[in-house]
């Protein structure tokens, strides 16, 4: 009799709350995931970060409401990427991607403080119970534009705008110059850094420097279409870097090594919603369709373009291996003995030039 007066307010009060629309906590929909993206550049329409954002926007797209993505551009690398970090952890957002080698160690800090946060540091090497990291095998779109620069030049001298000397950078380099060298064993190349990811001005200004010392044709290491626009203003060919900046410079551009990160996006948000996640380092080339090479231009003679789309392919089916020795330095030292293949310590750890390449690199 006790039970029975019980469950007839219990089940009054059910009927009550589904009246009012209250509904069991189980059937609450759950709060969107919170992604942040830290950026070290204005999204602009060009270049790394721009390419970072159209990643977010189709990461957005493809989970709907189950996501809610934000950003924060232009956060220098140091104390203030630190500030920033943080902000984003202490708005609830559950997944924030640093996308800046500068980033590595105030990512790693604000992570400690914040373990139920997954945190994934774009190019780094460290990561923690709750940082992964992943990264573009950029070496790959350099060294097909080396093929096409190599094929191009009439002076056989090379242009690269550099940004920051650290091995990312000196790997493309490299790579482009080991591509250039493929179908053109005299090329020399010649390095002006700025040591910024962007600064549209200097790097129009070493781009002129680099024209000034004979190059005819201009690749970059930087964010910026300033190059192509140098190239396109001073009659001489060069690259789109990142994204496809052929807009920008249409008689100069001869292709545009490009960044897909929307694949790598949407598989580490996807781990993150099912509770799958764990920290790993994932680095994703051709094969994965991350780095691509876009709009080869129609002043490329078909001969060079075979050559080009075949090697190409070779980077995709896995055939071909850009990094097998013997490859020298500069000094004439052999770095990689014939017939071996760099494994990826190789490839991150790379902090010299590669003969061809003129000058010193700095800091060494």
């Amino acid at each position: 009799m006790f039970d029975r007066l019980l469950k007839k307010p219990l089940a009054a009060l059910v009927a009550a709350a589904a009246l009012a629309g209250l509904a069991p906590a189980a059937a609450v929909a759950a709060e969107p995931l919170k992604v942040g993206f830290v950026y070290i550049g204005p999204v602009g329409d060009a270049g790394w970060t721009y390419a970072h954002d159209l990643a977010r926007k189709a990461l957005q797209a493809k989970f709907g409401d189950k996501i809610k993505t934000q950003y924060v551009e232009n956060v220098p690398e140091g104390p203030d990427a630190a500030r920033v970090i943080r902000d984003l952890a202490q708005q609830g957002d559950g997944l924030i991607f640093t996308t800046s080698f500068g980033y590595m160690e105030p990512t790693l800090k604000i992570a400690r403080d914040y373990p139920n946060v997954k945190f994934e540091h774009a190019t780094g090497y460290k990561t923690a119970k709750n940082v992964g990291t992943y990264d573009a095998r950029t070496y790959e779109g350099a060294y097909l534009a080396g093929v096409i620069a190599g094929g191009m030049t009439k002076t056989n001298v090379l242009g690269v705008v550099g940004s920051v000397p650290i091995p990312e950078v000196l790997r493309n380099i490299d790579s482009f110059t080991l591509g250039a060298q493929s179908v053109n064993p005299k090329i020399v190349t010649k390095v002006v850094w700025v040591n910024k990811w962007f600064d549209p001005p200097k790097e129009t200004e070493a781009a002129t420097s680099l024209v000034n010392q004979g190059a005819d044709v201009l690749f970059q290491n930087t964010d910026s279409p300033a190059v192509l626009q140098t190239a396109e203003k001073l009659g001489k060919y060069g690259f789109g870097w990142d994204s496809n900046m052929r807009k920008f410079g249409g008689k100069a551009h001869l292709a545009s090594a490009t960044i897909n990160w929307a694949p790598l996006y949407e598989m580490l948000t996807s781990q993150v919603l099912s509770g799958t996640w764990k920290p790993a380092q994932y680095w994703w080339g051709m094969k994965h369709d991350t780095i691509e090479l876009q709009d080869i231009s129609p002043a490329v003679p078909p001969a060079l373009k075979k050559i080009v789309l075949e090697r190409e392919a070779g980077l995709k089916n896995g055939t071909l291996d850009i990094w097998k020795g013997p490859i020298v330095d500069q000094s004439g030292k052999t770095v990689l003995p014939a017939g071996k293949v760099a494994d990826d310590a190789f490839l991150h750890g790379i902090t010299f030039y590669v003969k061809g390449v003129e000058g010193q690199v700095p800091g060494r």
